[in-house]
């Protein structure tokens, strides 16, 4: 499980903003069970998401599916970064810059 922080000023409709990006960049529709969304897509056989603590972060659990070809994963990981970045509102660069950051502490 992994934990990005959202830039300031997205936290307002950061739930409105995980679901429809989920659209957007899998083209698949979410289920939504317990506070999460998940979808199942290509290389990742659960992708879950959901705001965080005062939505101030985007909480994402993924767990993949290892019997896809390399076109399959290629495709998936693009799209998943996309998402990222369109959720966070962080580009790749830049949450692992904070990553590092934050570890350093």
């Amino acid at each position: 499980m992994q934990e990005y922080p959202v830039k300031r000023g997205l936290a307002n409709d950061l739930t409105t903003r995980i679901v429809s990006e989920l659209r957007n960049c899998f083209g698949v529709e979410p289920t939504q069970s317990g506070g999460m969304y998940r979808i199942r897509f290509g290389a990742l056989k659960r992708l879950d998401v959901k705001a965080g603590a005062g939505s101030k972060t985007v909480i994402v659990d993924t767990e993949s599916d290892m019997n896809v070809n390399d076109e399959a994963i290629i495709d998936t990981n693009k799209r998943f970064r996309k998402y990222l970045d369109a959720v966070t509102g962080f580009s790749t660069k830049e949450r692992a810059k904070r990553a590092k950051s934050s570890i350093g502490e």
